[in-house]
């Protein structure tokens, strides 16, 4: 078994039809609680992870810019880390999350390690 980072991707536009008002975020919330309560009691959940904040900053060869999404159309909104047999069953672990169903991504990246 290796570890994956589920990392949760949408559009702001996506981001705000799913949390635009308190029954549609609660909602949102419940369908996500009952996919990481799937993973948890299947043993395949490692690490709920994070959310992520909607401000940041982008910073490159010394320049800082607003927002960690100001050249993309997708918002990184969060992940998770999950344990699977290899990146294929991962991915398919992915498919079964509610932000891909509801219009949003999932990128699927095997944890790496480093030989320090």
């Amino acid at each position: 078994m290796s570890d994956f980072a589920l990392l949760f991707r949408s559009s702001a536009e996506g981001q705000r039809a799913a949390m635009g008002t308190p029954e549609s975020a609660q909602q949102s919330l419940e369908v996500w609680l009952k996919w990481i309560a799937e993973l948890e009691s299947s043993g395949r959940l490692k690490d709920r992870g994070q959310p992520l904040a909607m401000e940041g900053r982008v910073v490159t060869n010394a320049a800082v810019t607003d927002g960690p999404f100001t050249e993309v159309k997708d918002i990184l909104l969060g992940f998770i880390i999950i344990t699977a047999r290899d990146l294929d069953a991962a991915a398919g672990i992915a498919g079964g999350c509610p932000i891909a169903i509801g219009g949003g991504s999932v990128e699927v990246r095997p944890i790496g390690t480093l030989d320090i």
